[in-house]
C-alpha cells in the first residue's frame, strides 16, 4: 500500500496533521475509530467520502511512522 497517494500533510489543513486526501479527516481520527472498535463497514457508512483503500492508507501511514520511530 502506497499511503503517499492517499495521505497528505498540508499546514493549511488541520494545522498540518496527516489527512485523507480531499477530506478534513485525519489519520489520527481514523485510527481512533478503529481502536474504539468501529468496523470498517461502519466507518465507510458514516463517512461516504472515503474508501476502504483510504482506511488501509491510514493504517499503512501509522505503521510506517511507528517503524521509523527511534527511542
Amino acid at each position: 500500500m502506497n499511503w503517499q497517494e492517499r495521505i497528505i500533510i498540508d499546514p493549511a489543513i488541520l494545522t498540518g496533521k496527516p489527512v485523507i486526501k480531499g477530506t478534513r479527516l485525519s489519520v489520527e481520527f481514523m485510527i481512533d475509530l478503529l481502536a474504539q472498535g468501529w468496523p470498517e463497514a461502519e466507518i465507510l457508512r458514516n463517512y461516504p467520502g472515503i474508501t476502504r483503500e483510504d482506511i488501509q492508507a491510514c493504517l499503512a501511514y501509522a505503521s510506517n511512522t511507528l517503524h521509523a520511530e527511534r527511542v
